[in-house]
């Protein structure tokens, strides 16, 4: 034993060899196991096996019988109780694994949430914050009646400037025509 509680104790030393099973391998296995008697192969395989330790000891040669039915099939209830002792444990182990791996996913689901959350905070500030610096901004409307304002205005001076030339030319064919009618006269 050690002296100092500081040291680590002297590991005992058994006569019998340690395995070591890795709990992740072992708990694989108890999930593969655990899958395939949740089967419905696995129901017919446990089926055809009983029909068969039946019919082979009520029918089958008397001595090569194995399981008397008079004792009622007494090996066959224990082997049906040994499976059924050893698939609960597995099963449950299988939950268990099951359990935890759901319990990562719901952490990391939380986690993405949080983020998604934040996410979402950060944008509806900013879109806020463009909100307001949008506020001294020209918007759509505003703009669409200013040019509006614009296309009128240009519309009117064209008209303006249609009216005035048509004057124009109006003033020169009266002085052509006055010009015609002087050399007309004149002639």
């Amino acid at each position: 034993m050690a002296d100092r509680l500081d040291t680590p104790k002297e590991a005992k030393r058994s006569l019998l060899p340690t395995i070591r099973i890795e709990p992740d391998d072992f708990g694989r296995t108890a999930e593969r196991i655990a899958r395939f008697m949740g089967t419905p192969r696995f129901l017919l395989y446990m089926t055809v096996f009983c029909i068969v330790w039946l019919a082979w000891n009520v029918w089958g040669p008397e001595s090569l019988q194995f399981d008397s039915a008079a004792l009622g099939f007494t090996a066959l209830t224990l082997m049906l109780s040994l499976q059924a002792s050893y698939s609960a444990p597995l099963i449950l182990l299988a939950q268990n694994r099951q359990t935890d791996r759901d319990r990562v996913t719901a952490e990391q689901d939380r986690q993405l949430g949080e983020r998604n959350l934040a996410d979402t905070e950060y944008l509806a500030r900013e879109m806020a914050a463009l909100r307001i610096a949008l506020s001294e901004v020209a918007t759509r409307d505003f703009v669409r009646s200013e040019i509006r304002n614009l296309l009128e205005e240009i519309a009117l001076k064209d008209s303006a400037r249609d009216a005035e030339r048509e004057a124009e030319r109006e003033a020169e064919r009266e002085a052509e025509r006055a010009d015609r009618e002087r050399d007309a006269a004149q002639e």
